[in-house]
C-alpha cells in the first residue's frame, strides 16, 4: 500500500470521529515518514506506507487529540512539546500574545498565570529579547513540559517555573511586580458540551471553572493589581461569551478592560489596565 492510499482510507476511517480527518491522517502518517506534511504531499505519496499507521489511527479514532499523538503541538510559529495533563495550545490563544505584543510591546518583566505549555510566555519571550519571566502552575506536569519548551527554545535562562495556585493565600509573596500578565485560566462551565477529544482527554483542571465558567475570573482578577508596575497590563483570555462578566469583575478590582477579537470575529481576550 502507498502513502497516498493510506491516508485515503484512513480519512474514510476518521470520519466519522474527527472534523478534520484528511488533516489528521496527513499529519500522523508524516510524522511516522519523519517528514513534512508539505514535503509528503509533494514527495512521498508514492512511497510504501510505513509501518504503524494502523495504530496511530486507532488512537484518533478513540478521539485521542492528534497533538497528545505527535507529542507536539504548532503555536504563533513555534512547536510547543505537549503531553497528556497539559492543556493543549489552541490557534485561538495566538489572540493573547498579538494583544500583548500591541499593547505591551517591550515588557522587561512577564508572569504567565496557569503556565502550561508555556506557550504564551515563552511565545512572549521569544518576541522580546530583553524580557524575562515567570511561569506559575499548580500542575507538576506542565512545570515539567513548560520547561523541556523553555529549552528547547533556548530560552531557560529567562522563563522560571514555579509551582504556585493563585487560591491559595500568599501565592505571590516574593514575586514582585510586572510590566505584563498573562493568563488563560479556565473558563469552560461544568456542564458545557464538549468534544470528547477535550473531555475525554485534557485536564478538567485547566478547563473548568464552576457552573458558569468564571470562578477562576474571580479569584484571580481582583489580585492582579498588586501584581502590576505602575505602567502594568494583564492580557487575559476569555470564553467568547464571557467579555462582559469578566469585564464587570476587572472594573470592580479597579481595572479597565479592552476587549480583543480572534480571528473568526469571536471575542476571546480582554486587556486590562489599573484605572
Amino acid at each position: 500500500m502507498t502513502v497516498g492510499v493510506a491516508i485515503r482510507e484512513a480519512a474514510e476511517a476518521l470520519a466519522a470521529t474527527s472534523d478534520t480527518p484528511r488533516l489528521d491522517a496527513e499529519l500522523l502518517v508524516a510524522a511516522l515518514l519523519d517528514v513534512s506534511r508539505s514535503d509528503m504531499l509533494l514527495r512521498h505519496m508514492g512511497d510504501p506506507v510505513p509501518p504503524g499507521v494502523g495504530s496511530l489511527i486507532a488512537r484518533r479514532m478513540r478521539h485521542e487529540p492528534v497533538a497528545y499523538i505527535l507529542g507536539v503541538q504548532e503555536f504563533y510559529g513555534r512547536e510547543f512539546a505537549v503531553a497528556p495533563g497539559v492543556l493543549i495550545p489552541r490557534a485561538d490563544s495566538e489572540t493573547v500574545v498579538a494583544a500583548a505584543l500591541e499593547a505591551c510591546p517591550a515588557p522587561a518583566r512577564v508572569l504567565d498565570c496557569g503556565v502550561g505549555s508555556g506557550a504564551l510566555l515563552l511565545t512572549v519571550l521569544a518576541e522580546n529579547e530583553g524580557a524575562t519571566g515567570i511561569g506559575i502552575d499548580r500542575s507538576a506536569e506542565a512545570l515539567a513540559i513548560a520547561r523541556e519548551n523553555a529549552a528547547a527554545l533556548g530560552l531557560a535562562q529567562r522563563a522560571k517555573m514555579l509551582e504556585a495556585d493563585w487560591s491559595a493565600p500568599g501565592w505571590t509573596e516574593g514575586l514582585g511586580r510586572f510590566h505584563l500578565v498573562l493568563a488563560n485560566p479556565p473558563y469552560v462551565e461544568l456542564d458545557a458540551d464538549l468534544a470528547p477529544d477535550v473531555r475525554e482527554h485534557e485536564p478538567a483542571g485547566a478547563l473548568f471553572a464552576g457552573a458558569d465558567g468564571l470562578d477562576d475570573y474571580r479569584v484571580l482578577v481582583p489580585q492582579l493589581p498588586s501584581l502590576l508596575t505602575d505602567e502594568g497590563l494583564a492580557v487575559l483570555e476569555i470564553g467568547h461569551r464571557q467579555a462582559d462578566a469578566v469585564g464587570a469583575i476587572a472594573a470592580d478590582a479597579g481595572l479597565g478592560a479592552e476587549l480583543r477579537c480572534d480571528l473568526g470575529g469571536r471575542p476571546r481576550a480582554l486587556i486590562l489596565r489599573p484605572g
